[in-house]
C-alpha cells in the first residue's frame, strides 16, 4: 500500500522523457489554467461581495434583482459553452484564452461606473460570454494533455483554483472597503472591480506567450520535438469529423455520452447552489435578529468554498488513486444534500446549526473536478470534437437551467431560510444518487462491449494473417 502512494504521488511514467515532460506541461498548463480560473472566479463572485458591502444601497437595488443580474450572466455564459470550446478547433488556445481574459477585465472594471442595476445586467451578460470559455475548455485542454491516472489530480488542482478566488474575494472586499472606500470620490465596492480587472491583465500576457496549445498543434519553445512527439503518443489517437456538421450532430445526439453527462451535470450543479446563490452571504445580511458588520459578512462565508478547495483536492486525488472511481462523488452528493437541506429545515431559529450546514455543502464543489474528468476519461476513446461538445454541453446544460433554478428557488428575497430552495435541494440530491448509478450502468456496459470488439478484432486479425477467411468473415460480423 506504502509503495502504491508513493508511486501515485510521484507519478507513473515507465517511458524515457515522460516525467519531464509532465512537470513541463503542469508548470505551463497549470499555471496559466489555474490562474484564469482564479481571476475568473474573482471577477464573477465579488459581485455578491459588493452587494452586501454598499452596492445595493448605492444602486438601490429592489427586491431579486440581484438574482435577476445573475441570471442574465448565467443566459450569457450558457450561450457561449459550445461555441467556445468549438472555437479551440479554429483559434488556437494561446490566442483565444487570452483575448477572452482581456475582454472580461474589460468588462469587469466597466461595472464600476455602472448608475443602476440595469447597466450591470448589460454587462454581466457581455462578461458572461467571454467568461465562458475557461471552465470547460480548460477541462478540454486538460483531457487533450493528460492521462487517466494523471487527469483528476490536474482537474481538483484547476477547479480548487476557482474556489480560492471565491474565498480570496471576501477578503480583498473588506481590505478594500477598509482602506480604500472614498478615494478619488469612489465607494469601495467600486474599487473592487477596478482592482480585479487591472490585476487579470498579466495573466493574459502570460497566456499568450507560454500556453503550448494542444499536442498536435503545440509550438511552445520549450517543447523538443521528441516531447511533442511524446505528448502525442500518450493519448489514444481517435478517428475525427468536422464539428460543424449535420453528420457530426447526428453522431453526438445519436450517443448515450451527452444526454448521460448533460442531465449529470444539470443535478449537480443545482447540488451547488447553496455555495453558488452565496445564501450564507444573504442569511447573514438578512438575520431577524443578529446584525454583522461588512467585514463578517464578506469574511465568514469564506469558510464555504476552503471547505470547497478541500473536498475538491481529496476527491480528485482519491478517485485518481482508485482507479477512477468518479462516481463515489455523486453518492456522496447525494448525501450531503438531503442531510444538510434537512437539519436547516427542521431547526429554522439555530444559526449554529444554519452556518455548520453551509459550510459543509461546501463540500459538494468536488463534483467539478472529479464529473468532468470521469467525461474525459469515459469519452478518451471517442472522437475528440464529440468530447469538446459533450464537455461544453454539460455546463450549458447546467446554466441553462440555471438560469430561472436560482430565482425560483434562492431569490433574495426568500432570504433568510430558503425553505423553497431547501425541499428542491432535497429532490436533487435524491435524483443525482439515483442518476450516478444509471451512468456507472452505462458505462460499464460500453466498456465491456468495446472490449468484445477489441478481442474479436484481433481474433479476425490473426485468422487474416493466417489465411482463415471464413474465421476472419465470422468476427467481423460479430461486431
Amino acid at each position: 500500500m506504502e509503495n502504491r502512494l508513493v508511486q501515485y504521488f510521484r507519478g507513473d511514467h515507465h517511458i524515457p522523457g515522460e516525467r519531464k515532460l509532465v512537470q513541463k506541461l503542469d508548470f505551463f498548463i497549470l499555471t496559466f489554467c489555474c490562474l484564469m480560473y482564479f481571476f475568473n472566479y474573482l471577477d464573477r463572485t465579488n459581485l455578491n461581495n459588493a452587494y452586501v458591502s454598499g452596492m445595493r444601497e448605492e444602486l438601490n437595488f429592489k427586491g431579486n434583482q440581484l438574482n435577476q443580474i445573475n441570471t442574465v450572466f448565467t443566459v450569457g455564459y450558457t450561450i457561449g459553452q459550445v461555441p467556445c470550446n468549438l472555437a479551440l478547433y479554429y483559434v488556437k488556445p494561446r490566442i483565444f484564452f487570452p483575448s477572452c481574459m482581456v475582454a472580461w477585465a474589460l468588462l469587469t472594471m466597466v461595472t464600476a461606473a455602472a448608475q443602476k442595476p440595469q447597466h450591470i445586467m448589460a454587462i454581466r451578460f457581455f462578461q458572461a460570454l467571454f467568461e465562458s470559455s475557461t471552465f470547460v475548455g480548460t477541462h478540454y485542454i486538460l483531457g487533450s494533455w493528460y492521462t487517466e491516472k494523471e487527469l483528476g489530480k490536474r482537474s481538483g488542482i484547476f477547479t480548487a483554483s476557482g474556489l480560492a478566488g471565491t474565498m480570496i474575494g471576501g477578503f480583498l472586499q473588506t481590505g478594500i472597503h477598509s482602506t480604500m472606500d472614498g478615494l478619488q470620490g469612489l465607494t469601495g465596492w467600486r474599487w473592487l472591480f477596478i482592482i480585479d480587472g487591472i490585476i487579470t491583465m498579466p495573466v493574459a500576457l502570460y497566456g499568450l506567450f507560454f500556453f503550448p496549445d494542444t499536442p498536435r498543434s503545440s509550438q511552445a519553445p520549450y517543447l523538443s520535438e521528441e516531447e511533442k512527439v511524446l505528448a502525442i503518443s500518450r493519448v489514444p489517437e481517435v478517428s475525427e469529423r468536422k464539428p460543424i456538421s449535420w453528420r457530426f450532430l447526428k453522431h453526438c445526439f445519436g450517443t448515450w455520452y451527452w444526454y448521460m453527462f448533460v442531465v449529470l451535470w444539470i443535478l449537480a450543479g443545482e447540488t451547488e447552489s447553496f455555495s453558488t446563490n452565496a445564501l450564507l452571504q444573504l442569511y447573514m445580511k438578512s438575520h431577524p435578529t443578529n446584525k454583522y458588520a461588512v467585514s463578517q459578512v464578506n469574511n465568514y462565508p469564506t469558510g464555504v468554498p476552503a471547505v470547497g478547495i478541500v473536498s475538491t483536492l481529496f476527491w480528485a486525488t482519491l478517485t485518481d488513486f482508485m482507479g477512477g472511481k468518479r462516481y463515489l462523488v455523486g453518492y456522496w452528493i447525494a448525501i450531503t444534500g438531503v442531510i444538510t437541506s434537512a437539519l436547516i429545515l427542521a431547526y429554522p431559529q439555530n444559526t449554529t446549526i444554519h452556518f455548520a450546514m453551509y459550510y459543509w455543502a461546501g463540500s459538494v464543489y468536488a463534483c467539478q473536478a472529479t464529473f468532468f474528468a470521469w467525461a474525459n476519461d469515459v469519452l478518451r476513446y471517442e472522437e475528440d470534437s464529440l468530447r469538446a461538445v459533450v464537455i461544453a454541453s454539460m455546463n450549458m446544460g447546467s446554466n441553462a437551467i440555471n438560469a430561472w433554478w436560482s430565482i425560483v428557488f434562492y431569490g433574495a428575497n426568500f432570504a433568510p431560510y430558503f425553505t423553497r430552495g431547501m425541499w428542491a435541494m432535497i429532490a436533487v440530491s435524491i435524483a443525482m444518487g439515483l442518476w450516478t448509478g444509471a451512468l456507472v450502468w452505462m458505462h460499464v456496459r460500453t466498456e465491456k462491449r468495446r472490449e468484445f470488439e477489441g478481442s474479436v478484432t484481433h481474433v479476425a486479425t490473426k485468422a487474416d494473417d493466417f489465411g482463415d477467411a471464413e474465421v476472419a468473415k465470422q468476427a467481423e460480423q460479430a461486431i
